[in-house]
């Protein structure tokens, strides 16, 4: 992993962080409700270098009670909770593919980097926000479009949302 965060950071200090674009992902509604503690353990990332990924439209994960005004975004939604323990949140979609149906994946063969499948750019999502590490994406500045994740408003436990 060190490795992984070492040339994350060389990619950031070629590029630098004002020139990321983390914006070439469509936006599209993101509101996943978690109501208890309990929903949070279950479907959530509740602890370092967790995950799950939400897609609406293929029912995943498959036992989450997805409501009417549930939404997953563009191609769907990475939730991670990095390595100081801090949910995040970050659409699926490859930002250099730009395809609903191109989505990164968590490879745990490549330090948990989250990787394209067709151009196989990886992104550090538990440690650098979804920057990204290597390939195009990296050449060219495309970091992943992030959500918000927060305590919710009305009593729930945690929302994620755009």
């Amino acid at each position: 992993m060190a490795a992984g965060i070492a040339a994350a950071a060389a990619v950031l200090f070629c590029t630098g962080c004002d020139r990321l674009d983390n914006e070439r992902i469509p936006v599209e509604p993101v509101n996943i409700v978690f109501q208890t503690v309990a929903d949070w353990n279950i479907y959530g990332a509740n602890s370092a270098l967790t995950w799950n990924m939400f897609i609406r439209s293929e029912r995943k994960p498959a036992n989450f009670f997805y409501t009417a005004q549930t939404y997953t975004g563009y191609g769907g939604v990475l939730l991670v909770c990095d390595v100081l323990g801090n949910p995040r949140a970050f659409d699926l979609s490859c930002p250099v593919e730009r395809s609903k149906d191109v989505r990164v994946f968590i490879n745990e063969d490549n330090e948990y980097l989250a990787e394209c499948p067709k151009c196989h750019s990886t992104y550090n999502v538990f440690s650098l926000l979804g920057h990204p590490v290597s390939g195009e994406a990296a050449a060219k500045g495309y970091a992943l479009r992030s959500y918000r994740v927060a305590p919710g408003r009305a009593g729930e436990y945690m929302v994620v949302s755009f």
